[in-house]
């Protein structure tokens, strides 16, 4: 009867682990994260957080969810620091972890620079072959879910991030630069809106209605989300006092090119590592023969 019993205690233990989505065991980081999702508490999570890293228990989780706790608790600027201060700790394979909170606490903060020094180094390791360990694929999670992401979607979503610094910046032609880029390498409705609103704040009504078409006619994954959607009803609304006002596509203000318009970021970078081109992902190689072409047109 004991056995029984002492079976039951054991199955109901790992159905409630399951349930909470908990990792097992009793120690400081399993208690913290009892106390994140359980019972909702962050200031005693965050207590138990610093004791697992003070006592080397699972070291890189507890630090990024430490950060995300207190991101969540408008504590961002003291999670950058702790990031900062105890990443070295952490193993290799948990610093590109540690780069995404970090990115998304830069973007809480407001500290654009931070941001984008951030992204171009990210994109820098993908040139490199350093990212996801260089393997073409890695596994991502999301809400508890796991999923594969290619380097072709991790590049793309890296620079979709870096357009829209740019677009906080009001740097309109380097955002153009970047979305397009993007859009080359994995597009998707989103990142064509940011594009539309790029040309729009540059006088290029046209084109930025060129750009908005491929959404409304459903061509481009995410299409039919309804905050795009409502997004894109928005973007037309700014564009119709325009229709008739523009007959052709005009020139970019300033007349800026795909290198001038991003001087620190991919072309100086191409540049920059060309010794490595070896090791290079073939994602760079379509972002060299692009350039290319554009020097040419120009």
């Amino acid at each position: 009867m004991k056995s029984i019993k002492k079976v039951e205690s054991v199955n109901n233990n790992v159905e409630y682990h399951v349930i909470h989505k908990l990792p097992p065991g009793d120690s400081p980081y399993v208690r913290a994260k009892h106390l994140q999702l359980v019972e909702k508490d962050p200031d005693g999570a965050i207590l138990l957080f610093w004791e697992a890293i003070n006592a080397g228990d699972r070291v890189d989780s507890a630090l990024k969810d430490m950060a995300v706790v207190m991101k969540q608790q408008d504590r961002a600027e003291e999670a950058i620091q702790l990031i900062r201060s105890f990443r070295d700790r952490c193993s290799k394979q948990a610093q590109d972890s540690l780069d995404n909170v970090l990115i998304d606490l830069y973007k809480k903060c407001g500290k654009l620079d931070e941001q984008i020094e951030l992204l171009k180094q990210k994109l820098r390791m993908i040139y490199q072959g350093e990212a996801f360990n260089g393997k073409p694929t890695k596994t991502a999670r999301s809400h508890g879910r796991k999923f594969q992401v290619t380097v072709k979607q991790e590049t793309s979503r890296i620079l979709g991030n870096l357009g829209w610094a740019y677009l906080q910046l009001k740097n309109f032609a380097a955002a153009e630069a970047v979305y397009r880029k993007a859009q080359e390498i994995d597009p998707d409705a989103n990142k064509a809106c940011n594009l539309c609103l790029c040309l729009i704040k540059q006088g290029r009504y046209v084109e930025a209605n060129m750009v908005l078409r491929d959404v409304l006619q459903g061509k481009l994954s995410g299409s039919n989300d309804p905050k795009l959607m409502s997004r894109t009803k928005e973007l037309i609304q700014e564009l119709e006092p325009w229709q008739l006002a523009e007959v052709h596509p005009g020139p970019s203000h300033g007349s800026v090119t795909f290198e001038d318009a991003f001087i620190e970021g991919l072309d100086q970078l191409i540049n920059q590592w060309t010794p490595l081109r070896s090791r290079r992902l073939p994602v760079f190689e379509e972002i060299e023969i692009s350039t290319h072409r554009d020097q040419l047109a120009c």
